[in-house]
Order: C-alpha cells, then structure tokens, then sequence
C-alpha cells in the first residue's frame, strides 16, 4: 500500500515538475486560445464506482475534455491506492465555451475485464508528461 501512495504521490510531483503546459504552447501556435482547466470534483458512488466532474474553457475537441476526466480519474485511483480504471461512460456537454463533463469509472487493484482499461500509473505519468492538471 505504502507503494501506490507513493506513486500517487510522485504523480502529484510529476505534473509540477511538467513543461509549462505544452497544451497551451501548441494551442498559441495554431492561433486559438489555450486550454482552461477549471477544476475537478471526484466522488465514491460504491466501492469500486467512481464519478469524475470536470469543467474546461478552451477545449478543440471532445478528446480534450474526456482526457481531463481520465486524468483526474487516475489520480484519485491512485489516491485511494487501486491501480487500475475501466471507463463507463462519459457524458459531455457545451455551453458558449465552457465545456462539461462527467465521467464513470469502475475502480480496482487487480486489471478488471474489458477493453476500456486504463492502467492508473501509466495514464497519471502520461498527464503530467503532457502538462493536464490532475488535482
């Protein structure tokens, strides 16, 4: 356990250690504005079920804000020392430029079934490599 919470805590360190979020420099370089990440509310719905809320200004596309939610998913798994995410669904919603989104995950220590499954480590280290804020 004392494992997981410390990767979890790396990751925290990762995405503070990240290239001043390259989102933003190749989102200034095709001239739109970068993208604004406004938050995150993550919640246990059961046991292994967790429900992920993000907002986003500036966002080019659906993967963008879906992105944000698997991000933030991947901490909070990590946080609550499981290792491992299998996507549910994700319902997103637009309104002038204000981008929503939430998001179901089941949650779990050992790789569950499917083929939406989502390795927390590898994705937590893949944000923080590409500058999405996690927390």
């Amino acid at each position: 356990m004392r494992g997981i919470a410390a990767i979890a805590s790396a990751a925290v360190t990762l995405a503070g250690c990240a290239p001043e979020r390259p989102h933003a420099a190749a989102a200034e370089a095709v001239g739109r504005a970068a993208p604004d990440y406004r938050g995150v509310e993550t919640r246990l719905l059961d046991l292994d079920l967790l429900r992920v809320d993000v907002a986003m200004g500036g966002a080019a596309s659906l993967e963008e804000i879906e992105g944000y939610a698997r991000c933030a998913a991947a901490l909070d798994t990590l946080s609550r020392a499981r290792k491992f995410l299998r996507h549910l669904r994700t319902n997103v919603a637009k309104e002038g430029g204000l981008w929503r989104a939430d998001a179901v995950y089941t949650i779990s220590a050992r790789r569950p079934e499917g083929l939406r499954t989502i390795d927390a480590e590898v994705e937590a280290a893949a944000c923080a490599e590409r500058g999405i804020p996690m927390v």
